[in-house]
């Protein structure tokens, strides 16, 4: 399970030995079942997580009602960044769609990687990037986009997780209840005719 993350890490630097042992000894196993949550809303997030297998919805509670802003799937980290770096609690929630393998790490491991290292400093810098690029489109899709675009820019981003998703998922992910989202659905397959 390791190998994979030490290979998405050297994609962002060349991994020196040194590097690679303690990246791979900071790192913990950490198993998700299918509906729970690796963070609740109203939690302080004390670890990021690998996602090595599996699939994650994050969330939030609007006014009762539950609105999903993203999938996360395999090859990619999870967590709420903002409450992981300033132990402050969060307003999210991130929860398993399937059986989950994460590895993960908690503040301090994580600091020591990127105080002790060559390339940690660049490779944490890197992930927040690439976060900080996936929360900047999701605001945008959010306030820029009707459901029918929602519904496109929905496929096009997980195109191969639209059959391990729910429907009804798909729906809070667009914005929509479930049976508009199977009118927006049919829209969308007769346009692409």
């Amino acid at each position: 399970m390791i190998s994979n993350l030490i290979n998405i890490l050297g994609n962002f630097a060349n991994l020196e030995e040194n590097e690679i042992k303690l990246i791979e000894s900071s790192f913990e196993p950490y198993a998700l079942p299918k509906g729970e949550f690796f963070l609740k809303e109203g939690e302080v997030s004390k670890y990021v997580g690998f996602l090595n297998k599996g699939l994650v919805r994050y969330f939030v509670d609007k006014d009762g009602e539950e609105s999903t802003f993203e999938f996360t799937s395999e090859g990619e980290f999870i967590g709420d960044y903002q409450s992981f770096r300033n132990a402050s609690v969060s307003v999210q929630n991130i929860q398993a769609i399937e059986d989950c393998e994460l590895l993960v790490i908690d503040y301090p491991k994580i600091q020591n990687i990127y105080n002790s290292t060559k390339n940690g400093n660049l490779i944490g810098r890197q992930i927040i990037t690439h976060r900080f690029e996936i929360m900047v489109n999701q605001i945008l899709e959010a306030y820029m986009q009707n459901h029918q675009d929602r519904y496109r820019s929905f496929v096009e981003k997980y195109y191969g997780l639209t059959q391990r998703i729910p429907q009804y998922l798909i729906a809070s992910y667009v914005g929509v209840r479930p049976e508009s989202l199977s009118r927006i659905r049919k829209r969308f397959v007769r346009d692409l005719s």
